[in-house]
């Protein structure tokens, strides 16, 4: 049943056209043995034979104008699903001269090829047919297994250099037609195939010795010129080696009058070191005798140390009851002289009061003289004013008594 569906059939065919031109395209790029450009015609058909397999079962947009068909709205879905395809898909718009949506997809599959990336771009878009079947129908190529194999197959093309100019090259009028003579084979071609593979390969080897005869005579060359600069350096090291020796007798020479020079100054030395000893006990001898007397005059400076450290302790004990003397005297003498403030205040309102009882005896006094009547009433308030102004006074005195007395007691 799955042979007779028309779309199954279809989807068949493109797979093994595919299958096909991506085969050829290796096998001849391989045999080609230099960069693609875009006039070679195996890699053509490829673009077309691709174009065809993105086409199968794309849904038709209707617009006001015309109904639309195009692969470039999937191929650009791909900028989203994977970032590195920005890149890509930024050129492919800035391309000059490209005016429809299908030159920008001809011109992204190229780009997609030469970057080595065509099967990681499409094998991203092939996983999320949840998006793809807003583009394609459900029995598309793409939304199949056939389309996973086609990718799979896509791998191989890594091995291809191509170079391909995309900006002088017309692609939106190109007419996608498959050459359906490039895959027919008969036993010549077969034959030619193998002559050919045959002259490839004694090519190789020819290539292959020219370049081992090469390396060869290069590396004797390098040879040559080491064998010069060994030869060279070696007779410089004669040389050397005849200085080297002529300086080791020299050297021996001086070792043998070092060591005589030696000996002498090793005699001078240890009679020196002799004369040295006895000095040196001597000195010792009197090192000891000034030490002991040192060690009493130490003994002696601590004893008195002591005492004066005592005395001195002494000292500031006495000083400690002075200063706290002096702290108690200051505040006696600050609160004796708050007292006197008292007393001074008090004074100044007994005046006050004072001049208060003059004020109205002398207004008593005045209305004493104005009033006949009230003479003997104003006479008994005189009376009693004069005896409270007599108390007043009397105590004004002994406040200026006991005033003079704290003076003369502080």
């Amino acid at each position: 049943m799955a042979t007779k569906d028309p779309t199954a059939v279809e989807r068949a065919n493109l797979l093994n056209m595919a299958k096909l031109s991506i085969k050829g395209l290796i096998e001849s790029a391989l045999s080609f043995g230099r960069t693609l450009d875009s006039d070679y015609p195996p890699l053509q058909q490829f673009f077309v034979v691709m174009e065809h397999c993105l086409k199968h079962g794309l849904k038709v947009r209707k617009s006001f104008l015309s109904h639309n068909k195009t692969i470039w709205g999937p191929l650009e879905l791909v900028e989203k699903l994977y970032p590195e395809a920005e890149e890509i898909g930024a050129s492919v718009r800035d391309l000059p001269g490209l005016k429809t949506p299908l030159g920008r997809a001809r011109a992204w599959l190229r780009l997609a090829l030469m970057q080595k990336k065509m099967a990681d771009y499409l094998r991203c878009l092939i996983i999320q047919r949840d998006l793809l079947s807003e583009f394609y129908e459900y029995h598309a190529l793409m939304m199949e297994e056939e389309g996973a194999v086609i990718v799979g197959l896509l791998v191989g093309l890594n091995v291809i250099d191509a170079n391909l100019c995309v900006k002088g090259e017309d692609l939106d009028s190109q007419v996608g037609v498959i050459d359906f003579s490039m895959y027919l084979k008969n036993e010549e071609d077969i034959g030619n195939k193998e002559r050919n593979v045959q002259i490839a390969a004694i090519l190789d080897q020819k290539n292959y010795v020219e370049e081992l005869n090469r390396q060869l005579n290069s590396t004797v060359s390098s040879l040559h010129s080491r064998v010069d600069s060994l030869e060279k350096s070696n007779t410089k090291l004669i040389e050397e080696l005849a200085i080297a020796k002529n300086n080791i007798i020299k050297l021996q020479e001086e070792n043998h009058q070092l060591r005589s020079e030696n000996k002498l100054i090793l005699m001078k030395t240890q009679q020196h070191l002799e004369v040295t000893k006895v000095d040196v006990e001597t000195e010792l001898q009197t090192y000891k005798h000034s030490r002991q007397g040192l060690d009493e005059m130490y003994n002696e400076a601590r004893r008195q140390l002591r005492d004066e450290s005592q005395l001195r302790q002494d000292v500031e004990n006495e000083l400690a009851v002075q200063v706290s003397m002096k702290h108690e005297i200051e505040l006696a003498m600050k609160l004796l002289e708050k007292d006197i403030h008292e007393k001074q205040d008090t004074l100044i309102g007994l005046r006050q009061q004072l001049e208060e009882v003059k004020a109205i005896n002398i207004e008593t006094y005045q209305k004493l003289q104005g009033s006949e009547d009230g003479l003997k009433e104003k006479n008994e308030i005189i009376a009693r004013l004069e005896e409270k102004t007599s108390k007043i006074t009397a105590a004004m005195k002994q406040l200026e008594q006991s005033s003079s007395l704290s003076f003369t007691q502080s």
